[in-house]
C-alpha cells in the first residue's frame, strides 16, 4: 500500500494497454490526481514474500481436559432440572437493541441450559 506524496491519500492502481499490447501500471491518487508509473513485474518480484507454514502451525487441537475448562462467571441460582445451586451465566442481545438482553444460565453439574428474560 502506498500513499500520495502531495496529499497523503491512498494510491490506487490503474492499468492501461498500449497499442503494442504492453500493460502499463500507474499508481493514481483519486483526490489530487497525482500519477506515477510503476514497473509492475519488478515491483511484484521485489515486494513478494512467500511464507510457508507447516501443518502443525495451521491446526490447533484442543484436548478433552482443555474443553472442560469453563471461564464464564458463575452465580448462585437453582437449576430447575437437578436443583444444583451454581450456574454459569452470560447475556445475549436476542431482540432489538432498545430492549433488554436475555440472560442464559447453564448448570455446573448437569449442563442444563435455561434462560431468563431481563
Amino acid at each position: 500500500m502506498e500513499f500520495c506524496p502531495t496529499c497523503s491519500s491512498m494510491l490506487g492502481i490503474q492499468k492501461t494497454r498500449t497499442d503494442e499490447g504492453e500493460t502499463l501500471v500507474y499508481l493514481v491518487c483519486s483526490k489530487c490526481g497525482y500519477k506515477r508509473q510503476e514497473d509492475g513485474e519488478k515491483k511484484e518480484k521485489k515486494d513478494a514474500k512467500i511464507i510457508k507454514h507447516n501443518l502443525q502451525q495451521q491446526v490447533t487441537v484442543i484436548g478433552k481436559e482443555d474443553q472442560q475448562v469453563n471461564t464464564l462467571p458463575t452465580i448462585r441460582m437453582e437449576c430447575p432440572k437437578c436443583g444444583n445451586m451454581l450456574v454459569f451465566v452470560w447475556q445475549v442481545q436476542t431482540r432489538g437493541g432498545d430492549e433488554a438482553s436475555t440472560q442464559f444460565m447453564r448448570c455446573t453439574k448437569c449442563n442444563h441450559t435455561f434462560r431468563e428474560y431481563t
